[in-house]
Parts: C-alpha cells; structure tokens; sequence
C-alpha cells in the first residue's frame, strides 16, 4: 500500500509555473444543455433526460470530467456564459492544477429524482448520464475524471461501469460505500428537512439541515480555534459564538437549494454502493486526515480492494471533508502531480 502524508504547511500555490499558457488563449466553451437516454437504476424502462453541462477549455485537448459535493454544480469555473466564480475556481482555470490552457473540463449539474421520474437516482444513474452525455458530444475517452465527495462515488460508479473510456479516476473524499455513522447524520438530517415539508417550514428546516450537515464536513480542532469564545446577550438571549455562523450558512444554502432536491441527492449518498474489484483503471486517492465523513480506514480498504494500481496521499486539515476546497495549495500540488 502506497501512503503519502502531507504535513499542514505547504508552499504557496504559484500561478506562474512554466508550462502556464497565455491568459489569452483561445478557448472552446460549452455552457448548454442536451437530452440523453438511460435506464435509471430505480425506474421502470429507458427515460430521456436533460442533462445541463458545462465544457471549456483548449480547443482539442484531453478532455477531464470534474464533479464535486450534492452542492456543486456544472460552474466549477467561471465562463463567457457564467461570470461568477465557480465551485472550484481555485483549480480550474488558466495555470490552475486543471489548466484550461492544456485540458477541456466537463462538468454537469447532478440529476435528481424528479429529473429522472423515479423514486431515487443512484451514483450509477450520475455515471450513465456522463457516459451518454459524452457519446452526444463526440467524445470517445476523457484522460480523467476527477471527483470529490459525491462526485468522488460518481467517479468510481463511472470507473466501474465505463471504465474503457477513462484514463484515471481521482476521487477525493470519497469511497466506495458510505460510512454508516454518516449516513445515520444524514438521514437525521433529511428528516429536518421532510418533517419542515410536512408542516409548511421548508425553509427553516432546510437550513437546520445544513447547519446541522457543516457540524459533519469540519472538525472538532478547527470548532474549537473559531468559536471557543464566551456566550452574549442579544436581546434577552444568549447568543453562542458559532450560531451566528451556523445560521448565516443554513441561510446561503435555502437561497440556492431546494428542499426535494436536497433530499434525493442526499439519499443518493447513502444508496452509493461500488464493488472495487470493477475499477480497474489506474487511481489516485486523496484523503483528509480530519474527514469524519469518509475516514482514511475506508479509503485504505478502497485501495487495497481496487483491481487496478492505486495511490493514496492523505492530507493533515482542520477542515475535515471540506479540505478538498479549504487546502487549495495541497490539493493543487497533489491534482499536479497525479496528472503529470
């Protein structure tokens, strides 16, 4: 087993390393839509679907899948189409680890029950609907797909299952399976969330969702250095330093996320379920130290279970699942490296 640890203190990421094209080069940009066919693994027959997608970069480069949380969405970059920031604008981009001046990206929006007709959608379902969006753009292989926590358990669904037309899979934080502990977290919190749909305070619910979901994504180390100060009384309440902060997240996430889609996406964590031994393309695995999500014991046993040559670096974090957009700096060196 090959186990890389990465101390907590790493050199700045440098935008100026010499294989950096020009900020002006030309770039092919696809930021649209496009109807597939699949079989969704809870449904009854074959369905039709739109897949909403994001391709960009150096006109006739590899092409890499990237795909992120339940969260994120197709912008992991900003574009001509999408002016603002996107999900990981920390590494994709010109002289970013995933160098639009040497690779296109692809990335969708993830597809939820409703979208499908179904009761559920699976990893499995994610996975077909690249394969199918990728044959409607005439793109035979991808150099890589790289995922992080949902979209880490997308990759190996996809690695699995349409593994001749994928050079590598990076998956950070992700497994092969959920942890149950997890996935008991996650579905107390969809529990908040359907109780607040059954009695008409979806969005209050929602959001003591999410508060409750960031307790899981961050550590107890990174808790306690930010919010270990005293109570204050605020109108005849006493106020907790982290609610503040708690609040102010489960409010940004009611304005952009709905509440069924929250809840099928979710599930679809917790129905996650791969057989290694059906990867047998070449992996990189990523982990942080401090993931109560998806602890190392799981990515230790998905590396050795894997049918085909696996890495496992693991990075030291405070910030637990959340390291793979809070330690830009490693992950950049480490995305780097395996793609070299």
């Amino acid at each position: 087993m090959t186990l890389a640890i990465l101390p907590e203190v790493a050199e700045p990421f440098d935008a100026g390393v010499a294989h950096v094209r020009s900020a002006t080069a030309r770039f092919a940009c696809q930021r649209a839509s496009r109807r597939v066919r699949i079989a969704p693994r809870y449904g009854g027959g074959p369905v039709e679907v739109e897949v909403r997608y994001l391709w960009i970069g150096a006109p006739g480069a590899p092409t890499l899948i990237v795909q992120g949380g339940i969260s994120a969405d197709r912008d992991a970059c900003a574009s001509t189409e999408h002016a603002a920031s996107g999900w990981w604008e920390s590494q994709v981009g010109i002289g970013r680890a995933l160098d639009l001046g040497c690779f296109r990206v692809l990335a969708i929006d993830w597809l939820d029950a409703d979208d499908l007709g179904t009761t559920s959608v699976s990893s499995d379902d994610q996975a077909d609907v690249l394969a199918a969006l990728l044959d409607a753009l005439g793109i035979v292989r991808v150099g890589a797909f790289i995922g992080a926590s949902y979209g880490a358990m997308v990759g190996l669904a996809f690695a699995a299952r349409h593994g001749h037309r994928l050079g590598k899979l990076v998956a950070l934080a992700g497994a092969h399976r959920p942890h149950p502990l997890a996935t008991a977290q996650r579905a107390v919190q969809r529990g908040i969330v359907q109780l607040g749909l059954d009695n008409g305070c979806v969005d209050q619910a929602l959001s003591l969702a999410r508060q409750l979901a960031l307790t899981t994504y961050r550590s107890g180390e990174e808790f306690a250095q930010r919010f270990s100060g005293e109570a204050e009384c605020r109108d005849g309440h006493y106020r907790l330093p982290v609610e503040d902060w708690l609040e102010h997240q489960g409010r940004k996430f009611v304005a952009r996320f709905d509440a069924h889609r929250y809840l099928a996406l979710s599930e679809s964590i917790d129905l996650h379920a791969v057989d290694p031994r059906a990867v047998r393309v070449p992996a990189a695995l990523i982990g942080f130290a401090s993931d109560r999500l998806v602890p190392l014991a799981d990515l230790c046993e998905l590396q050795q279970k894997l049918a085909a040559p696996a890495s496992l670096d693991v990075v030291e974090t405070p910030y637990g699942h959340d390291g793979f957009l809070k330690e830009p700096e490693r992950v950049a060196l480490l995305l780097r490296e395996v793609l070299t």
